[in-house]
């Protein structure tokens, strides 16, 4: 091992990170479970099961009551509004907690709907999660025009030409993904967001596949809206929405008639699920933990979130290297997306294979069956695998590694691949 491999090591200290994920002592067919199904929602540590567990025993209670019990929960509510702020660097006031990314987004694109009408164009892109597109190309029915900017097929990135010969006058919005879920490639949304804005568009960043591999920073990007999954960040099932406090305040949404006209309440129908909310918290100040565990001068917890993301990203990209490298070994493996280790800086630790004409899922099935767990479909992408062709051949298999993830886990998953096809 290299020293600088030795010393990212320390810095991660791999081992501590595991012991807060009880579920990755999980044993099938007498093996320790592999957990690379990260994209589809990665495993949650000790703290967040403490936190929802505490808030049903010591808080539940429906908000702004006049006894303790609500009063916890508005101090647990207000509490983690403050952490998730710090999360996308912004203010407390700019975060909306939902039931999940794709009901914020349906909520958002219908109350930016009302300002829409006949002529008016949306840009979406091939490369998203349909979350990001379905709520948008809805639209229609008011008239409003869909642009679809493509992506260059060989490496699975976004084509910025063609966005950009999309973009005009009459464009009101731009929806794109931070990452994609399907094959890890990280767009430039923030230099999207500047054409955007240029042609005087909004901008809507589908960060939910982004969020578990780099620090989120809505302040550099100047996005209008940003909408990221906890439970893709080590987190509950819950979804939470950055908006600019201008258009949080401007658009109306749709609303029961009671419920507040402040802001971010407005935008959040019904009860929440607080003890999740209570659970989002604790998921942030995991990640702020392993900052603090890898640089002991962090002092603020924004400074513990971006030296977590200095860490784990590093630790990922040599997960990553050694996952490619071994799969390109494979004579019958096709890799969709950047292998390339010189710009491994443009994708995240998630890749999408298909093996010769063997069916993902059964690949699947075989993995699953020796303890190691992928992902196999189209994963919503739908856009995408159309575009590739290979949504009637079942997809492809998706390895998605997160941090807690481990060298000896991408050795197993190797072989288990080459034994695959030795005996298929």
């Amino acid at each position: 091992m290299t020293k600088a491999g030795s010393d990212l090591d320390q810095m991660l200290d791999l081992a501590w990170v595991r012991s807060q994920f009880p579920s990755l002592e999980s044993r099938i067919n007498g093996q320790t479970a592999a957990f690379l199904d990260g994209p589809a929602g990665t495993q949650v540590p000790n703290q967040v099961i403490a936190a929802i567990q505490n808030y049903l025993m010591n808080s539940n209670a429906n908000t702004h009551g006049t006894f303790l019990t609500s009063r916890r929960s508005d101090e647990m509510i207000a509490n983690t509004r403050a952490a998730m702020a710090d999360f996308f660097h912004c203010e407390a006031c700019e975060v909306v907690f939902g039931q999940n990314m794709t009901t914020l987004t349906l909520a958002l694109s219908r109350s930016i709907g009302r300002e829409l009408g006949p002529g008016d164009e949306i840009l979406l892109t091939t490369l998203d999660h349909d979350a990001n597109f379905s709520p948008w190309k809805a639209l229609e029915e008011k008239g409003v025009v869909i642009r679809v900017a493509d992506i260059r097929e060989e490496d699975c990135t976004l084509d910025l030409d063609d966005l950009k010969s999309k973009l005009n006058h009459r464009t009101r919005l731009v929806a794109v993904g931070y990452a994609s879920n399907a094959v890890g490639t990280i767009n430039p949304v923030g230099e999207i967001t500047r054409l955007a804005h240029a042609t005087g568009a909004m901008i809507f960043i589908d960060a939910v596949h982004y969020a578990p591999h780099g620090l989120i920073d809505v302040k550099e990007l100047d996005c209008d809206f940003l909408v990221c999954s906890p439970y893709k960040f080590f987190g509950p099932h819950m979804g939470t929405l950055y908006g600019k406090r201008e258009h949080l305040e401007r658009l109306q949404p749709y609303k029961v008639r009671p419920s507040t006209d402040e802001s971010p309440d407005r935008w959040e129908t019904g009860t929440q699920a607080h003890e999740l909310i209570a659970g989002v918290g604790a998921a942030i100040e995991y990640i702020a933990g392993v900052g603090r565990h890898s640089d002991r001068t962090a002092k603020t917890r924004r400074e513990a979130l971006a030296a977590a993301y200095r860490t784990t990203v590093a630790y990922e990209r040599r997960l990553l290297a050694k996952l490619i490298e071994g799969l390109q070994t494979i004579p019958s493996v096709r890799i969709y997306g950047i292998t390339d280790p010189k710009r491994f800086e443009e994708r995240c630790s998630t890749v999408s294979l298909r093996m010769g004409d063997h069916s993902p899922k059964m690949i699947a099935e075989s993995l699953a069956a020796q303890g190691i767990f992928t992902w196999e479909g189209n994963y919503y992408a739908l856009n995408l695998t159309e575009r590739l062709q290979v949504e009637q051949k079942g997809g492809m298999l998706r390895i998605g590694l997160v941090h807690y993830n481990t060298m000896e886990e991408v050795d197993r998953l190797l072989t288990a691949l080459r034994e695959f096809t030795s005996l298929n």
